[in-house]
């Protein structure tokens, strides 16, 4: 088996945007406008705050300003994985908000609920598959972590089923898996182009009004108004909310707070029925590993294998671009890390590879901001939760536009923002050694370094 091979005769293209049934793009905003809400960027924090301005204000003028086409960045670059949690786990939401983690916990899961409920009331077919995630131990000394986390789990109230070895392995036929862990509750499986897509059709049902490649360049304050600039076209508003995510445009101080880190993804080609019974996975869970470094990977509705995550990548200067996507030695990297978790699938073809940024913050979470007396605000640093938890960031972010005190704008995590990254050159140097350390974690048996440890007394959180 030729791993360069196989990676290379993989397509380089986002499998879920790689077929028919998208929207029409949009037309380029040409002159000028005048809008009640602009918002900037049609991902999901996008489409999200679009659907729920609209539906809470019928009639109101909304419009959405995307610098390439709907989806276009992490949205549809992405595992699919829709979870409940809005702190990036239980751990993390533990170690940075104690006194409201039950409260974020809450609302998480209400968040979940009501992110399908409005999926059902559109008619959006997200291929949705209700399955949990199973979190599994690799080394030996993840086994006791996995139990620790599942005990504090159900401490917390979520649900989780421990496995040992044996049983751990019935679930999904791997030799790497010492142990599991399953939160039947807490993630589903969704297809995110096609959740794109159709949050882009419900929108538009209600009248949101959407520009595609209109790249925003500049928003100006006067004193009643913003104006939002794109290279051909002026748009006049009452409010805006920048929804890019680890773009940061044009917000440029998103970027104290939020790095693009590069993450890549390989899909096989679709399992036959003798591969799939080699594999089991008949519960198509969402699967993880318990390491620093981790890796996430699913079944996609036609029995392909995605998988990606482990080499996670910032690049000097936030770095961001085509040329960071087509980093082949990644992709081969975790295409040999596939076939150790799965050597009965020895010689199965990938059929798509590709990479995309996640915006991260210090907290591992996302982070909020407002400027020009509260009538602009951002959000954005999901670090790589955004499928369920931009729902909640969108609503977050409106309430903080409209001025509305609410228990979600009360939150710490909402009125403190991470701490800020430090400029380059520091920031590269910053980054590059604390993956450098995580590494050396996972090949010590977990053990953090002394630098890891003072970053976690500093309440920065790490992994890939």
């Amino acid at each position: 088996m030729n791993i360069e091979t196989l990676v290379g005769e993989a397509r380089p293209a986002v499998f879920w945007t790689d077929r028919d049934g998208g929207p029409q793009t949009a037309s380029t905003l040409v002159g000028t406008a005048y809008a009640d809400l602009v918002i900037v960027g049609s991902g999901f924090t996008g489409m999200w705050a679009a659907l729920q301005a609209a539906e809470a204000e019928p009639g109101r003028r909304i419009v959405v300003l995307e610098a390439e086409v709907a989806g276009f960045g992490a949205s549809t670059r992405n595992g699919g994985f829709c979870e409940a949690s809005l702190t990036h786990g239980l751990f993390n939401g533990l170690s940075h908000w104690p006194n409201e983690i039950r409260t974020l916990n809450r609302m998480g899961h209400e968040n979940l609920t009501e992110l399908f409920a409005t999926l059902d009331r559109y008619g959006i077919d997200a291929h949705a598959e209700r399955t949990g995630q199973i979190t599994f131990a690799v080394a030996p000394w993840q086994v006791d972590d996995l139990r620790e986390g599942h005990e504090m789990s159900l401490e917390y109230g979520e649900s989780s089923e421990f496995f040992e070895e044996e049983a751990a392995r019935e679930l999904v036929n791997s030799p790497t898996y010492l142990a599991a862990n399953w939160d039947r509750d807490g993630g589903v499986m969704v297809d995110p182009g096609q959740l794109v897509w159709g949050l882009r059709r419900a929108c538009e049902s209600l009248g949101v009004v959407f520009h595609d490649n209109s790249r925003v360049i500049e928003i100006e304050s006067t004193p009643t108004t913003l104006d939002v600039r794109t290279s051909a076209g002026l748009v006049t508003a009452d409010r805006v909310l920048v929804a890019t995510n680890a773009w940061a445009e044009p917000e440029k101080s998103i970027r104290n707070f939020v790095i693009p880190i590069y993450d890549h993804v390989l899909m096989t080609e679709p399992l036959d029925a003798a591969q799939m019974a080699s594999v089991g996975w008949q519960g198509r869970q969402g699967l993880t590993d318990a390491g620093t470094q981790f890796h996430y990977y699913r079944l996609t509705a036609d029995d392909r294998i995605l998988w990606g995550g482990y080499d996670a990548n910032y690049y000097k200067g936030n770095g961001m671009g085509p040329s960071y996507e087509a980093r082949t030695d990644s992709h081969e990297l975790i295409a040999r890390h596939f076939f150790d978790t799965f050597p009965q699938l020895e010689g199965l073809g990938f059929s798509h590879r590709w990479a995309g940024p996640i915006g991260s913050t210090s907290k591992f979470s996302a982070a909020f901001g407002t400027k020009h007396d509260n009538r602009l605000a951002w959000v954005a640093g999901y670090t790589g939760l955004g499928v369920g938890a931009s729902r909640w960031g969108a609503r977050v972010g409106l309430d903080l536009l409209d001025g509305i005190d609410t228990e979600r704008t009360q939150l710490q995590m909402v009125r403190r923002k991470p701490m800020p990254f430090p400029p380059e050159p520091l920031r590269n140097a910053v980054i590059q050694f604390t993956r450098d350390q995580i590494a050396k974690s996972d090949h010590n048996e977990g053990q953090p370094t002394m630098w890891l440890r003072m970053l976690h007394k500093m309440g920065v959180g790490f992994d890939s």
